[in-house]
């Protein structure tokens, strides 16, 4: 794996312009390393500078990449320089106590405990980091580093979630016996953990280990809840099982997805991470309403969860915003669980029109696609013995086409004219701002979504007779 780290560092622009401007001693470490070895691109390359103070290198690196300059932790010596393409980034330090043994020696996991030297691309593998990556195993270098910042217990399922790869008996004993500890991590930097590992494709698989180590639960408390509620005749699985599970089949139809869907969730709108990352999110948390609103027929014992959807997306509000999740991430997220089951609704009328899909496309704008992807997941997580393999196929079937209408419509479709502002309809009522006043336009942005009122005369009119 030697000469595929050599190749890969000498085929990396950005760090062959430090080894031809810079005679420093220089290591590139962590994650640059690992991707390396893996054979996969970078964007973000750690660098540790043995023989000049940091700030000061990376300040001239700065300078020479026209790139600008970040203070990451001024006492620990850490420093980020983001390059004019708002891309790639280069972290910049002195090691730990000016030893680069140590510096490695006190790293969360081998696999990012990998040093090159970039004068001669000497490999420094004092940890068994590359034995690991050819086996495919996650192991730690030392537990009490895991007491050092106990964010590195919900690294490591960061890094299975990105990677696959399993956990050694090592890491699951650290995991168990330090896992009280993630309290202590600002808020923010868990938040940031959380959503990289919903940015992995094997998400589904973290979470299972995260809860057999007791770190799910810890994180989001809200799982107590879900354990509580069993399988029934319309859900195979228990409700934690089936949450996770709906994650692991979101993951399966994004990677099978077109190129116009994929091109569509791979989009960074928000919290700097992917819409596919925030839809697995809001896929774990899509039935977190169930348990509040669940209730057995006694004359038929089937389980029903009414307004679930509803009550599911306030509850996440209060989830996310314990972890300082932004409001953008809040919004999309509870938007998601409130109307997962709303393009199967739609799907499942009588009589299946353009009208109807359409009011679906202007209800969902830009989310169209999203919670069609889950509504399908969600399906396919749902196979109890009152769900026919037909059923299944035709709910996939008839989502499809309501997925390809938004496709061939979308580059068409102009916003809704506004018809009437509030002081229009305050004027024309001859009421005052109020909850009322929200719930009037409202009823006439669903009016417009639906058809009904094309014109002003006509939304004049609607509010007339709904406001009776």
């Amino acid at each position: 794996m030697n000469s595929k780290i050599t190749e890969k560092i000498k085929s990396d622009e950005i760090l062959t312009k430090i080894i031809q401007n810079f005679d420093n001693d220089i290591y590139l470490v962590g994650g640059a390393v690992r991707d390396f070895l893996l054979g996969k691109n970078t964007f973000d390359r750690d660098l540790i500078v043995l023989d000049e103070d940091a700030k000061s290198f990376a300040h001239k690196l700065a300078d020479f990449f026209d790139a600008t300059f970040v203070s990451l932790d001024e006492e620990n010596k850490i420093f980020r320089l983001v390059l004019p393409d708002k891309i790639n980034y280069l972290d910049v330090t002195n090691p730990v106590e000016n030893s680069l043994e140590k510096d490695i020696m006190r790293r969360d996991l081998t696999i990012n405990a990998i040093a090159v030297n970039l004068k001669n691309f000497e490999v420094i593998d004092m940890c068994g980091g590359i034995t690991d990556l050819k086996h495919g195993v996650i192991n730690c270098i030392n537990e009490h580093n895991f007491v050092d910042d106990p964010l590195r217990l919900l690294r490591v399922y960061r890094f299975q979630a990105l990677l696959g790869f399993e956990l050694s008996h090592a890491v699951i004993e650290a995991e168990c016996k330090y896992s009280d500890l993630i309290s202590q991590p600002a808020v923010e930097r868990i938040n940031y953990e959380v959503i990289k590992l919903f940015s992995g494709p094997f998400a589904f698989k973290a979470l299972l280990n995260m809860d057999k180590t007791w770190l799910l639960e810890k994180i989001f408390p809200i799982v107590k809840e879900l354990k509580q509620v069993p399988s029934n005749t319309h859900h195979h699985l228990d409700l934690f099982h089936h949450s996770i599970e709906t994650v692991k089949q979101l993951s399966g139809i994004f990677a099978n997805s077109s190129q116009e869907v994929k091109d569509h969730m791979l989009r960074v709108d928000f919290g700097g991470a992917t819409r596919i990352a925030h839809l697995k999110f809001a896929a774990f948390l899509h039935d977190i309403g169930k348990f509040s609103t669940w209730t057995i027929e006694e004359d038929t014992g089937r389980h029903r969860f009414i307004k679930h959807d509803d009550v599911g997306a306030k509850l996440a509000v209060n989830v996310l915003r314990r972890l300082n999740f932004s409001n953008k991430q809040i919004d999309y997220i509870s938007k998601m669980i409130k109307n997962h089951i709303y393009p199967s609704q739609v799907m499942s009328a009588p009589e299946i029109n353009e009208k109807i899909m359409m009011r679906y496309v202007r209800k969902m704008e830009d989310c169209a696609i999203d919670a069609i992807l889950l509504a399908q997941a969600d399906r396919l997580s749902a196979r109890g013995e009152a769900v026919s393999d037909e059923m299944v196929e035709d709910n996939i079937e008839n989502l499809n086409r309501l997925l390809n209408f938004y496709l061939s419509v979308r580059d068409t479709l102009e916003p809704l004219p506004k018809l009437l502002s509030g002081n229009d309809v305050m004027e024309l009522l001859n009421i005052k701002p109020s909850p009322r006043l929200g719930e009037i336009m409202n009823a006439l942005h669903d009016a417009q979504i639906n058809g009904d009122v094309a014109t002003k005369e006509e939304a004049e009119k609607f509010i007339k007779e709904f406001a009776k």
